[in-house]
């Protein structure tokens, strides 16, 4: 807390966070809501597992500044990080907590096995405007093209020795519509080499596809 904030208005600027009850087994989540907020974003990790994050701390610093945007955003905690269609359904009970708390236009964004799930969660939400996918998995996304006409951002390192390159160049070769690439030279699979680029890409295409 600086010298300016008091602890009231230190309280609004941190996540706050939520348990989703779903059928399947309660969901964590840490809410960075910006009040009226029309669009947003939902952002998970990996099979790591928790509240996951690539780039040097993407994720805490996207909710911070969507914020500021006016935008709302929610990290989610999967309750079984290696399973695609339970990790699927996890993100589904998150964008429809978005929707009850009033936002029309959400972006998903994943890391690795994230991005299949955002590509498999984005193809069954009309709520879904865009998807973000960071050093992807090519496993599971078999739907991407009817993930259409929603946007699909891919961003991949060319050294990424988890998952090659080839694995985001396919999904965007199966991807219609508005689709773009960005491969980042030298950048490895958890991105931390290429953490200030990444961050601005990001956060402009969440705003720019998000405004209303």
């Amino acid at each position: 807390m600086t010298d300016s904030e008091t602890p009231g208005e230190q309280a609004r600027l941190e996540p706050r966070p939520f348990t989703l009850p779903t059928k399947r087994g309660p969901v964590d989540v840490l809410l960075y809501e910006s009040p009226g907020a029309k669009a947003g974003v939902l952002l998970a990790g990996g099979v790591g597992g928790g509240f996951d994050t690539p780039a040097l701390g993407l994720y805490p610093r996207l909710g911070e500044e969507l914020r500021k945007q006016g935008l709302s955003t929610l990290r989610l905690k999967y309750r079984h990080p290696t399973e695609l269609t339970e990790s699927v359904q996890d993100v589904l009970a998150g964008v429809d907590f978005l929707v009850e708390r009033g936002l029309e236009r959400i972006g998903l964004v994943g890391h690795s096995f994230g991005g299949a799930v955002m590509i498999r969660a984005g193809v069954r939400s009309s709520s879904v405007k865009t998807v973000v996918g960071l050093a992807s998995q090519s496993y599971g996304t078999e739907p991407v093209p009817e993930l259409h006409p929603r946007s699909l951002l891919l961003v991949h390192g060319t050294s990424d020795a988890v998952l090659p390159p080839r694995c985001s160049q396919s999904i965007h070769e199966r991807a219609r519509g508005h689709k773009e690439l960005e491969l980042i030279s030298g950048a490895g699979h958890v991105l931390n080499e290429a953490a200030e680029p990444v961050f601005t890409r990001v956060r402009d295409w969440l705003v720019h596809e998000l405004r209303g």
